[in-house]
């Protein structure tokens, strides 16, 4: 067991680039089209399918994290 098994396990969580890639690509596409089309509703939208995707991706980082850890 090493001394520091949470950051270890944090680090290892957070370097998941193709979970990170995939929430950046779900973030960025519905915000470029919402300021294509400029109306406050797809503004709107586009914030709240970034902030469900944050969310799933906080929660999945978690749940690694957790899975990785060895307290």
């Amino acid at each position: 067991m090493s001394n520091r098994p949470g950051l270890a396990a944090l680090r290892g969580a957070l370097g998941d680039r193709r979970r990170n890639l995939v929430a950046l690509v779900l973030v960025v596409v519905p915000v470029a089209l919402a300021v294509i089309v400029g109306s406050r509703v797809a503004l709107y939208g586009a914030a709240l399918a970034a902030f469900v995707v944050w969310m799933a991706w906080f929660v999945l980082t978690a749940v690694d994290w957790l899975e990785r850890a060895d307290f």
